[in-house]
């Protein structure tokens, strides 16, 4: 790019090929790039939100209408439509919900500004005006929010089904919430005041047959293997484990050995010799009492064989996050050396089992006394609806253990959206000057999340905000919102439409900032694309390379 001095000289600053868009253009271009991401997402929203069917370079089709998997199926290229797409990645992390109440926010937020810039206000000004409103709106959110007790199953429930109501297993919502309210007040644990969930200690394990009511909770974990040797039970209980992080196997050399034999008498010697290495580890397993054994590493042949004898049930080659999972399930305690291992070191379970599961085997080990690793194994007809039942499951699980480590709830169906979007506007009136129309835009914003979900219902969106704007006027509504399934206004509370506070919390803020990201540049500067070496030319035979 060139700019010219007066003198007439032109002076290059950037290398060639780079493209400048400056001002106005770059922020108009960036805006429209970024509704663009919202408007995909738009559709999705609520109860009667549609699906997406994306199919990638391979042919593979994922149907959903899960707000993060769509964003991270579909390869964006935009920088300013990147941008939003890695909010809702940090949402989704976050607090595993909410991903598309982000994106939607952020494009109502970047439409509202658009309009302000048109009135020549300062996109420093729009900015600023966001932020209070933020501050005010997080403020006041957790001074509306409903204290919840983690022991209050319902609400509990409600939270979960209301996460699953605009999923693909919405049929199955009921026993689906059952199922993430037993599983995250298993593996709760309490530090101090605080409530700890770790939501990787939820095994999920998804196998295609049956129906989405066949899935089921297992107290403990389990494994997509099946017991090594034929001769072994396939059944125990009053099950003690071993969990092994060493090979049940002769150990290679680690320098190459030539020995040189001289009679076949020394070949059985050799032989004899590793069938009695082997034979002792086994007696030290069987020795501590353990009557299952769990390795990560490999079971020899020869090892598998002592182990039936013994009557022990194997399992090898298992995943390290599972020993770990294991670990915390069983109370037992993964031991690197066989010699080390001492009774004490051995987990505990009821009952450690071999059964199919669909077409596979799998190794059920259930019945621990107080696991704080347990499984989920999803079930459904459909290989595409058992995986969007996994996303399903998981938003709900993230649900619940957000209320449980917030304490703190509020009601769903707009009505959150519409108390806020009133409280800003007399918020506004107070701060006054430019940035009171900024804060009245993010409260546009706030309805604009509602307008969409009453679209998305086949309802008059103009016609609903009018009425919840009335109801909200009045004393002690602040929970009314739209029931999506009948059309009339309802308290949302007591429809059992409850969402935990830190998701919405963290949408409003990760929406804010997302747009205010993309509101404060006003150049883009775009080094040229680099280009692929042309092939040389092949070369005549006899032709000699020229030396330098």
């Amino acid at each position: 790019m060139a700019t010219v001095e007066p003198v007439g000289i032109p002076v290059l600053i950037l290398k060639e090929g780079t493209q400048r868009t400056a001002g106005r253009d770059a922020l108009r271009t960036n805006i429209m790039a970024a509704r663009a991401i919202a408007e995909v997402l738009r559709t999705t929203l609520g109860p009667r939100g549609l699906d997406k069917m994306l199919v990638d370079s391979l042919g593979d089709v994922t149907i959903t209408n899960d707000g993060a998997t769509i964003l991270d199926k579909a390869e964006v290229q935009h920088p300013a439509a990147k941008m939003l797409v890695q909010i809702a990645k940090s949402q989704d992390s976050e607090v595993g919900d909410g991903t598309k109440t982000t994106v939607i926010f952020a494009g109502e937020l970047l439409r509202h500004a658009e309009e302000l810039l048109d009135k020549n206000i300062h996109p420093t000004v729009i900015v600023s005006g966001y932020r209070k409103a933020l501050d005010e709106a997080l403020r006041y959110l957790n001074e509306i929010a409903e204290p919840i007790d983690i022991n209050d199953d319902e609400t509990l429930k409600k939270v979960a089904k209301t996460a699953l109501t605009s999923k693909a297993v919405h049929d199955a919502r009921e026993y689906f919430a059952e199922l993430a309210v037993k599983a995250v007040k298993q593996i709760v644990e309490k530090r101090g005041d605080k409530y700890y969930i770790d939501l990787d200690n939820i095994q999920i394990i998804k196998k295609y047959g049956g129906s989405l009511l066949d899935s089921m909770l297992v107290y403990g974990v389990v494994l997509d293997k099946e017991v090594v040797h034929p001769g072994m039970p396939r059944r125990v209980e009053k099950a003690k484990i071993a969990l092994l992080d060493t090979p049940l196997e002769i150990e290679k050399p680690e320098i190459d050995a030539e020995i040189r034999i001289s009679d076949p008498s020394q070949i059985r010697a050799f032989l004899e010799q590793e069938e009695e290495i082997l034979k002792k580890m086994v007696e030290k397993i069987a020795g501590t009492g353990a009557n299952v054994v769990i390795c990560q590493k490999g079971i020899d042949e020869v090892a598998q064989h002592f182990l039936a004898k013994k009557g022990i049930l194997a399992v090898r080659r298992v995943k390290r996050s599972d020993m770990e999972k294991l670990e915390r399930a069983t109370g037992g305690r993964i031991v690197s050396n066989i010699d080390d291992l001492k009774p004490e070191d051995l987990g505990e379970a009821e009952l450690v089992e071999e059964r199919k599961v669909g077409e596979d085997k799998m190794v059920f080990v259930e019945g621990c006394k107080n696991p704080k690793a347990i499984s989920i194994v999803i079930r459904g007809g459909l290989e595409r609806l058992v995986d969007e039942a996994e996303r399903s499951l998981r938003d709900a699980l993230a649900a619940v253990a957000d209320a449980v480590r917030d304490g703190k709830v509020v009601a769903g169906g707009g009505a959150v959206e519409m108390e806020l979007a009133k409280h800003l506007r007399k918020y506004a009136a107070k701060v006054g000057g430019r940035e009171q129309l900024a804060i009245e835009a993010f409260a546009k914003a706030l309805e604009g999340l509602v307008s969409t979900l009453v679209e998305n219902a086949g309802l008059d969106p103009i016609e609903m905000i009018m009425k919840l704007r009335a109801e909200h006027e009045k004393e002690g509504n602040k929970w009314i919102g739209v029931n999506i399934f009948t059309g009339d206004l309802a308290n949302m509370f007591e429809e059992g439409v409850i969402e935990p506070v830190s998701v919405k919390a963290n949408a409003i803020k990760a929406g804010t900032e997302a747009a205010t990201i993309i509101l404060r540049i006003d150049d883009v500067i775009a080094a040229s694309k680099i280009e692929k070496p042309e092939e040389k030319e092949s070369k005549k035979p006899g032709e000699e390379e020229e030396k330098d």
